[in-house]
């Protein structure tokens, strides 16, 4: 029988942490100093809770669990290894991993071996838990120069002008239950990039069951691959702030709870710090699929507005009343525009079951060819090759 030991843990003998900016509380450590990581003491029940100051790595023979607010400081480097389950206390918003800037994790599971983070509770429900949070230091919009934007959950710092900032590796990622809320601005999502730079890896990433955002860019540079949302009950993919990173091989399906598949901002709304930034969100999404619930339900596949930009590549949307919601203005809100100067497009989409392939709410004129071109031969994603066997259904 394994020893359910209660630790807060780093890696040395005896450590005292004090609080972060963050306000997660000083960690107490007493573990026996193996010379790196926690090795020397498996089958241990390991509590997770506070500000990590020392580089970890994580023992597959122990079980962990977030207990409350964990921050990977500036400088510290959480390693995760394949096939480790971590689950979180299911008391909402206050129980979260963020990376904050300069800290890195390394989670590098496999299609056999996905790394997990899940609800503790015997009946799991989205909303369980907040989420994971990376914070780099890549340019967003809603700041300029040497400042920092700070994020919703944990005021967090993150922003910057390192285009290629690497916060480590994500690969074969999945977090299930996600997306307490502390309030009606403070959201989890199940992955928060905020401000995250092109040096960090993300592939194989999946959200299941959440209650917010599936995955939700903050400005930042970072390319992720291979991304799957199923149930959201909020926006499954949202970006603002002006994020310019690559989505490629994304792959949606709405629950009976849900919002849209993707929801695009150029810039902050919500805080409206920035009403004319000096740039606007501007991804490249290639391979994407988005199922709804079908076109009597009255959904929409993508909401695109407050001036964002983008460049789609085959695109398949099954199952909507619109396939594309344009909105915006002639003034701070310029979508139309992106419209008009080429830098929002789609260049191929294949619509099923969808009633109104665009609706333009913009204030400029254009047409459904200027926008889109539909293409009998898109395929979307190839989810049922890449997803398989790692991911939930």
């Amino acid at each position: 029988m394994k020893n359910k030991i209660l630790l807060a843990i780093v890696i040395s003998a005896t450590l005292f942490i004090s609080c972060g900016e963050d306000g997660t509380s000083d960690i107490v450590i007493n573990l026996p100093d193996n010379g790196g990581g926690n090795s020397g003491n498996q089958g241990q029940f390991v509590s997770l809770s506070g500000s990590v100051t020392s580089d970890l790595t994580l023992d597959s023979t122990n079980e962990y669990k977030l207990t409350g607010p964990t921050v990977i400081e500036d400088g510290v480097t959480l390693t995760i290894p394949a096939g480790m389950v971590i689950e979180a206390a299911a008391t909402g918003a206050d129980v979260y991993l963020a990376v904050a800037q300069g800290g890195k994790i390394i989670a590098e599971g496999t299609s056999s071996q996905p790394i997990i983070f899940t609800s503790d509770a015997n009946t799991p429900n989205a909303g369980d838990w907040g989420g994971l949070i990376l914070l780099g230091k890549a340019p967003v919009n809603s700041i300029t120069g040497s400042a920092t934007a700070t994020s919703e959950i944990g005021t967090l710092s993150y922003g910057g002008s390192e285009a290629d900032d690497n916060s480590g590796i994500l690969r074969y990622v999945r977090v299930e239950y996600s997306g307490g809320k502390a309030s009606g601005q403070s959201e989890n999502n199940g992955f928060s990039f905020y401000g995250v730079g092109s040096g960090t890896v993300v592939e194989y990433i999946q959200m299941f069951e959440g209650s917010d955002d599936g995955v939700e860019f903050f400005g930042g540079t970072v390319n992720v691959s291979y991304l799957s949302v199923v149930n959201s009950q909020d926006d499954s993919i949202d970006w603002t702030e002006g994020y310019t990173g690559t989505i490629t091989d994304a792959y949606v399906k709405h629950g009976v709870s849900h919002d849209k598949g993707i929801e695009a901002d150029g810039y902050n709304t919500d805080v409206g710090n920035n009403s004319n930034p000096l740039y606007f969100s501007k991804p490249t999404v290639t391979n994407l699929t988005i199922v709804g619930l079908g076109s009597g339900t009255g959904n929409e596949a993508i909401r695109l507005r407050a001036g964002t930009q983008g460049i789609f590549t085959n695109v398949k949307l099954e199952g909507f009343a619109e396939g594309f919601d344009l909105d915006g203005d002639q003034g701070d809100n310029p979508t139309g525009a992106g419209v008009l100067s080429g830098d929002l497009n789609v260049n191929s989409v294949i619509f099923s079951d969808v009633t109104v392939n665009l609706k333009n709410d913009t204030g400029e004129t254009f047409t459904e060819a200027d926008f889109l071109t539909v293409d009998a031969g898109a395929t979307g994603a190839d989810y049922a090759t890449w997803g398989a066997g790692w991911t939930r259904t």
